[in-house]
């Protein structure tokens, strides 16, 4: 890896890429944008440019010119896409889910695993200080049990409701962000119950190896603004609770490449390809679970 600055490429060039990934490397006193390659060259060129950098029209290229990639696509292009850029050696920045499938994220943790190289899962709360504050108090804690909900107006519209968001509803899309954190509090998730409709309202019902259970409500349907999410974990003497639906800002974005940077270095991360695999696993079940009611 060259020394100085960080080089990351980005793959997608849609909403996500144009509003965080771009900006935050390009900005990162320890990362250059490197480059950014979409399906569509001229849409990728037209974001690179803004932020100063190249427009790639193959993707082996962009690979030429970073040390890690970040994608910002959809989560089957991304498992695709993922493998390629870890058997060339790069470091992985993902979104959630890592992949639409069980098969596809197994096909992604393997190809990081067998390529030693770094990964890590922008599971945008778990980079704030609000949420890092209450894990470590849950910590401190003996639980009896938890629910938490994230409830928005993604599918109603606006530039996330994707094709792949309307088809497979919250399940896939808010599921990462609540089931990751009750997991992260209560303990590991180990057997999943669902009831409900992915496009409209969903109950998942969580039993942890800790041996509490925890429920956790999901709907991108409603057209509350703010949207609703957090987390409760009660104890005997009370309750702990974050307000998730605020909590990110500018420096959540600084703290992902903070630690992006010691990631492609080599440092594990908690957040890597092997918790969204987890994660993939446990939504697998949820949706298994919901098809056979």
């Amino acid at each position: 890896m060259n020394e100085g600055p960080l080089r990351v490429g980005v793959v997608g060039a849609g909403p996500w890429a144009r509003l965080v990934h771009a900006p935050m490397l390009a900005h990162h006193p320890g990362t250059t944008l490197a480059g950014v390659w979409a399906r569509r060259p001229d849409v990728a060129t037209e974001l690179a440019e803004a932020h100063g950098a190249p427009g790639f029209a193959r993707l082996d290229e962009l690979l030429d010119a970073c040390d890690a990639v970040a994608f910002a696509v959809p989560p089957d292009v991304q498992a695709e896409l993922g493998v390629v850029a870890a058997r060339a050696g790069k470091a992985l920045l993902l979104e959630k889910p890592i992949a639409l499938d069980l098969d596809g994220a197994q096909r992604l943790a393997d190809a990081v695993g067998a390529a030693g190289v770094g990964s890590q899962i922008v599971l945008t709360w778990r980079y704030t200080a609000a949420i890092r504050a209450f894990l470590t108090e849950v910590a401190a804690s003996a639980p009896i049990g938890g629910r938490g909900q994230f409830v928005s107006g993604t599918a109603l519209g606006g530039p996330f409701a994707t094709p792949w968001r309307l088809e497979h509803g919250c399940l896939l899309d808010l599921g990462p962000h609540l089931v990751d954190l009750l997991d992260a509090a209560l303990g590991p998730v180990v057997g999943v119950r669902a009831h409900g409709d992915s496009t409209r309202w969903l109950g998942l019902l969580l039993e942890h190896e800790s041996g509490v259970v925890s429920e956790a409500s999901l709907s991108m349907s409603s057209a509350v603004h703010p949207a609703r999410a957090g987390v409760e974990v009660y104890t005997a003497s009370g309750v702990l609770e974050v307000d998730a639906a605020e909590v990110a800002g500018p420096g959540t974005f600084v703290t992902v490449v903070d630690e992006l940077i010691e990631t492609a270095r080599g440092a594990p991360h908690p957040l890597d390809v092997q918790r969204g695999l987890h994660l993939q696993r446990l939504l697998d079940r949820a949706g298994r679970d919901l098809a056979a009611r």
